[in-house]
């Protein structure tokens, strides 16, 4: 074995214990939640709103509030059976309660607040794996007159005294008075008008893809193994563009529930897919003894590649189309085809999109300008980093896939 490659092992050796230590959850983005609200024509002049919300935060939050152990222990029992109609039950036999916990926290106004009332009983789902408490509220509104405007939905659901969950998202789809509209709102935006713009509305949804890949680091490993393993523009551009079309494709048909694949087979081959792209790059300096000449495609073929650089593009092609369903889980969005749906959806991919081309504009320029000063130093600078995060995205697979 050549000294080279003995010390490339002797790297991936020392990358691999420092990166189990330092190896965040397994969680893709993180101890976050997702509140689903869809709002509609109600009957009789009302607002109709249809909330999804997770049931075990659900039963925490509102036991701690409203301080019913009773709650607590019927709820988080029910949860841990995996019982759907013994969850559903405790809602139920505390309704007042739970109601009040998420009428306190989302609200409707219109020149004064609105007055809610349940519609039916709780109802049991799933969303990414996890139970989802259903309840639908009618709200009576003022009349319209002087200082009436549209309807203003405003959500402050989780987190709360719970502690774990770090941030919640909801996201509102709306069709009201014959127009639709969507939302995503958070901490730092409480509030959805009806009525807004379509400018306001795109751009929260340009401002949530943005934040997605940024607050996902499992999609930024998966581009830095990308930028690590390219070695000339044209590589870079080409392996970009092949996963965008990807992920772009199952994300959309994801979203808009036309393709659906359940979140414990999603997320193991998202972190697998961190692996073998960064052990790509790995392979390839093992199998050259690590020599600082050029590693990239040698062929003469069509836009520069050769046999394994066309089988590189198709392996990043294909795990895309796996990501487009991670991206897509971020919304969890089950509604009809619309134009206004679509067009949001779209928004938010550009922003994704945005991010990873600013990524790859600030990074590989200087993995480049590396490589040319100081080859060497830049093959033990690409190695390093694709040996964590190759260990990395091992790690988060076994979890994953274990369910740790």
């Amino acid at each position: 074995m050549s000294r080279p490659v003995r010390r490339l092992l002797v790297v991936l050796a020392a990358a691999v214990p420092l990166f189990l230590a330092l190896v965040p959850s397994s969680s893709a983005h993180g101890f976050s939640s997702t509140v689903y609200a869809h709002v509609s024509d109600g009957d009789d002049g009302r607002l109709r709103t249809e909330l999804r919300l997770e049931y075990d935060l659900l039963v925490v939050s509102a036991a701690d509030t409203g301080k019913d152990d009773a709650l607590f222990r019927t709820g988080t029992a029910a949860f841990d059976a995996g019982d759907t109609g013994a969850q559903a039950a405790a809602l139920e036999a505390h309704r007042a309660a739970v109601v009040g916990y998420v009428t306190r926290r989302f609200t409707v106004d219109r020149g004064g607040a609105c007055a809610p009332a349940p519609v039916g009983g709780f109802r049991m789902g799933r969303e990414e794996g996890v139970p989802y408490a259903r309840l639908t509220l009618d709200w009576t509104c003022p009349e319209r007159g002087e200082g009436a405007g549209d309807h203003t939905i405003s959500s402050a659901l989780f987190p709360d005294a719970e502690g774990y969950v770090k941030g919640t998202r909801t996201i509102v789809t709306s069709t009201v008075g014959g127009h639709g509209g969507s939302a995503a709102l958070d901490a730092a935006h409480p509030s959805f008008s009806v009525g807004q713009p379509w400018t306001a509305r795109f751009w929260e949804f340009f401002r949530l893809g943005a934040e997605h890949l940024l607050g996902g680091i499992d999609h930024i490993l998966f581009l830095l193994a990308l930028i690590a393993g390219s070695r000339r523009p044209r590589e870079i551009v080409l392996a970009a563009t092949s996963f965008t079309l990807a992920h772009s494709v199952t994300f959309l048909l994801a979203a808009l529930g036309l393709v659906e694949v359940p979140a414990r087979i999603v997320e193991p081959v998202i972190a697998l897919s961190i692996a073998v792209v960064a052990g790509w790059h790995l392979w390839r300096l093992v199998r050259r003894g690590i020599r600082a000449g050029d590693l990239g495609p040698t062929g003469d073929g069509r836009l520069g590649l050769d046999r394994a650089g066309w089988v590189r593009l198709a392996v990043v092609f294909c795990f895309g189309l796996v990501h487009g369903l991670g991206f897509a889980g971020a919304l969890g969005i089950e509604a009809a085809w619309s134009w206004t749906l679509l067009w949001s959806l779209l928004v938010f991919n550009v922003g994704i999109e945005v991010v990873q081309l600013a990524v790859i504009a600030v990074v590989f320029p200087l993995l480049l300008l590396l490589r040319r000063r100081a080859p060497r130093a830049g093959l033990l600078v690409t190695g390093t980093l694709c040996a964590g995060v190759a260990a990395m995205g091992l790690i988060w697979c076994v979890q994953r896939a274990l369910g740790l």
